[in-house]
């Protein structure tokens, strides 16, 4: 998508929903239809500088830290950086939680991005279908594959449960298309997994998901969407937040699973 055109998409306002109770539901309306849904205002100002300030004071070796010139990763992050997680619980997630999850939720993942002016990371056009669990269970029908990487295992589960969770992409700088904005294909999530030597034949419909600071992207597993290199001096740092209604099989157990 041209730049004006996805900066026209601040400027009308398009997909783009106020903090209302009437908007939330449209929005898990949107959600439910296109596998995305834009809202421009989860958090305040101050509220992103303290989000900022406590990921900058937090230590960036170990594990579950990446650094190269073209992107910086924290992957686990509340358990890497607990004091997030009050700082991200306001009554305006909750309340957006409680739209999307009438019976309940639980938290199963949290990743920091920070995709650095001029970086020339892209990610290539995918569903999200792997999830981080506590252990390896072959015999589990329905779950696999399998991977084991760094000491974390993670495993394609049933459908069942992709469908029971939706991302939400807290955004702490203006995001457009020139700094890496996620592109997304429309109801692509309606088809289940698809394959990967068929995915080419779905983006012709993508569009650019551009999103103000404070605001956030909702965002199905099974959505395709991909992102391109960043051409301006502009960061792109994100707070992802995986969030379901779905429960695992008895014995199994999602790896960062946080009660809601």
């Amino acid at each position: 998508m041209p730049q004006d055109a996805t900066q026209s998409r601040f400027s009308r306002g398009v997909a783009l929903l106020p903090m209302t109770a009437p908007a939330t539901s449209a929005l898990a309306h949107q959600l439910a239809a296109d596998g995305h849904a834009t809202l421009p205002t989860l958090y305040t100002t101050a509220e992103v500088a303290a989000l900022l300030a406590c990921l900058e004071a937090a230590p960036a070796a170990g594990p579950n830290f990446r650094r190269s010139q073209d992107v910086f990763a924290i992957r686990n992050l509340l358990g890497e950086v607990p004091a997030l997680w009050p700082l991200l619980d306001t009554p305006a997630l909750r309340s957006l939680l409680g739209t999307l999850f009438p019976a309940g939720c639980h938290l199963t993942k949290a990743i920091y991005f920070d995709k650095p002016a001029g970086s020339n990371w892209l990610v290539a056009w995918h569903q999200d279908l792997m999830v981080n669990v506590d252990r390896r269970a072959d015999d589990l029908p329905g779950f696999g594959p399998w991977t084991a990487k760094a000491g974390w295992v993670a495993v394609q589960p049933p459908v069942e449960v992709l469908e029971n969770t939706v991302t939400i992409r807290l955004h702490l700088d203006d995001c457009d298309a020139t700094n890496g904005a996620l592109k997304v294909v429309p109801g692509s999530h309606l088809g289940g997994v698809v394959p990967a030597e068929t995915i080419a034949a779905h983006t012709a419909t993508a569009t650019v998901c551009a999103v103000p600071a404070g605001g956030a992207m909702l965002m199905k597993p099974l959505v395709l969407h991909a992102s391109n290199r960043s051409t301006s001096d502009r960061p792109r740092r994100v707070v992802h937040l995986e969030f379901s209604a779905a429960e695992l099989p008895a014995g199994l157990a999602w790896r960062e699973r946080r009660d809601i």
